[in-house]
């Protein structure tokens, strides 16, 4: 029987209604919008989509969503005064970089300045910290939506075998501990397989859900799969067609799988969505 399709951009939507709901409560109760600027330096066309559509969704969210727009050749210097300047402001709740960064610039220096109450990404040190012992504050939107994908759909995670493809600061290891917290949406076996592991389609293989998230067109096939696992697609590429496709064969693999995500419509709205949701946490944070 072919696999029932996690939709996640239905999913997201709801998420996004709850959270102008609130958005809303707050500006008529306390006078109070929640602010998120997204950083961009350079003209990357992808990022440039990518801030567009974070914009757009907080402006629908009745949030306050502006965009710093700084040129290529910016310097790290710049740039952290940018952030300073942000931290400062107390109008603005989040701040995003948006990534990738110039090859001039230090990736880690950037994400370590951000004040980690206004670290919406949930890349900063603090945050990554807090997370691992089990007292998550802001956690990285991928691997967020997707839980929540799990939780609504009615996957069974306690004691679920887990295999995520890939060890990234943005997907592979905060889903990994997302997904060993104790509770709803956690208290799973994970495996993480990366570029040294010796063969990750026998892991992928063992997995109840298995996540994908290797940036390698359609690389996992069918006999990756574990007939009736839970199959989450991170992957966002293009065939030499020009096509979008994610990282899993969706043909061979929808045959397989009891749950799969389409590409694109699957993880990509729920990413948004959790950065809104994440907004709104900063801005109530700031309240108290």
């Amino acid at each position: 029987m072919p696999a029932r399709i996690l939709d996640g951009k239905a999913l997201a939507q709801k998420v996004r209604k709850d959270v102008a709901v609130e958005v809303a409560r707050l500006k008529a109760e306390h006078g109070l919008v929640p602010g998120l600027t997204v950083v961009l330096v350079g003209e990357n066309s992808a990022s440039q989509v990518y801030v567009r559509n974070k914009q757009s969704a907080c402006e629908a969210a009745g949030m306050h969503g502006t965009i710093d727009r700084l040129a290529a050749d910016t310097s790290e210097a710049t740039l952290l005064a940018t952030i300073d300047r942000l931290n400062a402001d107390p109008a603005v709740h989040g701040i995003l970089v948006q990534l990738p960064l110039p090859s001039q610039i230090n990736e880690r220096a950037v994400i370590e300045r951000i004040d980690p109450l206004k670290d919406v990404d949930g890349f900063h040190p603090v945050n990554v910290g807090l997370l691992t012992i089990g007292m998550p504050r802001f956690v990285p939107c991928t691997p967020l939506g997707i839980q929540e994908m799990l939780v609504h759909h009615g996957v069974e995670t306690r004691g679920a075998h887990a295999v995520i493809l890939g060890r990234s600061q943005i997907v592979g290891k905060p889903m990994a501990l997302l997904l060993v917290q104790k509770g709803i949406g956690g208290d799973s076996t994970v495996t993480i397989c990366h570029t040294a592991t010796r063969d990750a389609a026998a892991e992928t293989r063992r997995a109840d859900i298995l996540i994908a998230a290797i940036g390698q067109p359609e690389a996992v096939r069918a006999d990756w799969i574990k007939p009736g696992a839970v199959v989450i697609d991170v992957g966002m590429n293009r065939r030499s067609d020009g096509s979008l496709c994610g990282d899993v064969h969706y043909p061979g693999a929808s045959e397989v799988a009891s749950l799969i995500t389409p590409v694109p419509g699957g993880v990509g709205p729920m990413t948004v969505a959790m950065l809104l949701r994440n907004t709104l946490r900063a801005a109530l944070l700031a309240q108290s």
